[in-house]
């Protein structure tokens, strides 16, 4: 896919927990307002984002992508993980917002990838 045509792309940020909190109060208190160039996810470290956005997790969303599993069964046949594995891997893609993990129906879990190129900035 052209990489000019990919609208999923997201710019992800490191910054610290410390930071992190500051930053949330100041926008809570409105002293501060994000700019819409800034990063959409923040990671806590270079560790952090290394691993959520692993080489294997990487092939993970783009199984979820081009295969459009409607369920972690099917998603494990697929990727050859466990559902175990793959529920905490999600859960945690999930909650950076690189994921939507929907629920048709109960005992169900269908992820949806939000984002397949990722932008990393860096403040020195």
């Amino acid at each position: 896919m052209n990489a000019m045509a990919d609208n999923r792309s997201i710019k992800v940020g490191i910054m610290t927990r410390e930071e992190f909190k500051r930053r949330t109060i100041a926008i809570a208190k409105g002293e501060y307002k994000p700019g819409k160039d800034e990063p959409k996810i923040w990671f806590e470290s270079l560790q952090s984002f290394a691993q959520v956005l692993s080489d294997d997790n990487r092939t993970l969303l783009r199984i979820i992508d081009e295969q459009k599993p409607n369920s972690l069964g099917e998603l494990e046949i697929l990727s050859g993980r466990k559902k175990s594995n793959l529920s905490r891997t999600l859960h945690t893609m999930a909650n950076y917002g690189i994921i939507d993990l929907t629920r048709p129906r109960a005992k169900e879990v269908v992820p949806r990838v939000r984002a397949t190129r990722f932008n990393l900035e860096l403040n020195a």
